[in-house]
């Protein structure tokens, strides 16, 4: 079977390939033309000469897979990874991390602050959350400023508790909520929520304005002009950014007018708590003013829960070991179907933040009152990271019509499993509650994929190898393989999934005449390789709107 418009020459042929459109219609070609940067013919080589033409640009794949370009879901290519930072990924002791900052600081002697990202939880001894003790032995009378590897929470030491006016009287900050120690009330250095207050608008403004480097506006076009690069190189023609306040689209601007945005954007808009009104009327006219195939705004991001691993996510019984700790919402739950309700009435998409079982339940609670109140509409309200979810409530997505959001890399044993906080925090009881992929996709929930960058790795090669054997990327014993999927699902939940997910079926997603073209080669074919091939596959050719934007 062919699929094809009126012939004439193309402006780009590519023949030789194994193309897997992701299109049942039509699921397999050899050849596809381009024209205006839409795809207008596939078909078979034989028949690919009535598409070239003397200015036709050709591409032969020989013999290699084709598959639409990956979509990434979830992607926080504007917060990135910052080489002005030490690098703690990967380090498993609080002395590793010691030895990381000194290195820096002999190879840094002028630096002002001590910046550091990606710290682990578990190198942090007896299970406990990390203090400004900790680090002032190696950081001295320098403020140092500490991300996690979530990005869910910092970690300063005794200089920058002073630097940023932290003590036992401000503890509810801009950018968090510092911790206190119980007996001395003092601030402990560890700072929670800060992903939901540290990277809101006012959050982001307020550490700026205190002088953090981290913050500043050339900080930022780095990471996100860095993370832009990685995206294309792997592959990524729609990367969904899915946080960002509307002093954020100006960074988005500025890379496009500089020839850096080579991925389509979409970029959610970050609804805090006393969000107002007026705040959404401005929303809705960022949508208006960035509509185009290149840059789109317009999905809200919002929080319920927040994470397993400091036992801040809202699960439906207590932590393991913890009494009868169990997490908080950010919202009492009924507050929170009335604030969905009100945006699902204005027609914003949501994307909702939720890692426990208990707050899944709310968030799908707060769907099913929105659609009793407003009449089911084709909203596609998305539940991002679904990471401990009640069996009760996984039939529960198909039937109110919202996406998976999954991060398959999450699940990896080596950082949720066995021995790790995630698995030791939730307990074996409810480990098979654990990002349960295949029990969505057999419900007939949408899935959509994504990396969650630069929490975890944003090549989607290690995300597939990881959603079909749930093994560690350097091999090993399987974690819940009940909840593996296969190749194929992985790779529509990285492609049509994610792109259904985000109303970009029509456009993208497949390989179809009349949809734009942006597709990858593979140095590898991934749908007939071993799982543990997958990783090290590399995008040698990438095409977007019909243009070849990456070699390799």
């Amino acid at each position: 079977m062919t699929r094809t418009a009126p012939a004439g020459p193309a402006d780009l042929v590519l023949t030789g390939a194994r193309i897997h459109t992701v299109d049942p219609d039509l699921p397999e070609a050899q050849a596809l033309a381009v024209r205006d940067g839409r795809i207008v013919w596939l078909g078979a080589d034989a028949d690919a000469g009535q598409w070239t033409g003397p200015d036709t640009e050709r591409i032969d794949a020989g013999g290699r897979l084709v598959l639409p370009g990956f979509i990434d879901a979830h992607n926080h290519v504007r917060l990135g990874s910052d080489d002005a930072c030490v690098q703690l990924a990967g380090v498993r002791t609080l002395d590793a991390i010691h030895e990381r900052i000194r290195t820096w600081r002999e190879a840094h002697p002028d630096a002002e602050w001590i910046e550091a990202e990606a710290f682990d939880y578990s190198a942090i001894p007896g299970g406990r959350m990390p203090r400004a003790s900790d680090l002032d032995p190696v950081t001295g009378d320098t403020p140092a400023f500490v991300l996690s590897y979530d990005v869910h929470t910092a970690w300063l030491n005794t200089a920058a508790l002073r630097r940023l006016g932290i003590d036992r009287d401000r503890t509810s900050l801009p950018f968090g909520e510092a911790e206190t120690d119980p007996e001395t009330g003092e601030p402990t250095g560890f700072v929670k929520d800060f992903a939901v207050k540290g990277l809101s608008r006012d959050g982001h403004r307020a550490l700026k304005d205190l002088g953090v480097p981290w913050a500043s506006a050339d900080r930022q076009y780095g990471r996100l002009a860095q993370s832009l690069d990685d995206a294309i190189r792997f592959g990524i023609t729609t990367v969904v950014e899915p946080q960002n306040s509307l002093d954020d689209l100006a960074l988005f601007e500025r890379a496009r007018a500089e020839g850096r945005l080579r991925s389509r954007i979409v970029a959610a808009l970050f609804h805090p708590r006393g969000t107002t009104d007026a705040d959404l009327d401005d929303f809705a006219a960022a949508a208006r003013r960035h509509a185009d195939d290149r840059l789109r705004v317009g999905p809200l991001k919002l929080y319920i829960d927040d994470v397993v691993e400091p036992r801040t996510a809202a699960l439906l019984e207590p932590y393991a070991g913890c009494g009868h700790h169990r997490g908080e919402t950010f919202y009492p739950a009924a507050d929170f179907g009335e604030l969905l309700t009100e945006l699902d009435a204005r027609g914003f998409q949501c994307f909702v933040h939720a890692t426990g079982d208990r707050g899944i339940r709310t968030v799908l609670d707060a769907v099913e009152r929105a659609r009793a109140v407003n009449g089911p509409r084709d909203a596609r309200h998305q539940v991002v990271h679904v990471e401990c979810l009640d069996p009760r409530d996984t039939p529960r997505f198909a039937e109110l019509g919202v996406v998976a959001c999954m991060q398959p890399r999450h699940c990896a044993p080596e950082i949720a499993g066995p021995g790790q906080d995630w698995a030791e925090n939730v307990g074996p009881d409810r480990w098979h509650k654990a990002w349960p992929m295949r029990s969505l996709h057999t419900a007939g929930a949408v899935l959509a994929f994504s990396s969650d960058w630069n929490v975890a790795e944003m090549d989607p090669m290690v995300g597939i190898y990881t959603a079909l054997t749930r093994k560690p990327l350097a091999g090993g014993e399987a974690w819940q393989p009940e909840e593996t999927v296969s190749v194929e699902t992985a790779v529509h939940a990285y492609t049509m999934g994610s792109a259904y997910a985000n109303f970009l079926e029509d456009e993208r997603g497949s390989l179809t005449v009349g949809k734009l073209a942006d597709f990858v080669v593979l140095s590898r074919d991934i749908l007939r390789s071993a799982p543990e091939d997958i990783p090290g596959t590399v995008a040698e050719t990438v095409v977007v709107g019909g243009e070849i934007v990456q070699r390799s």
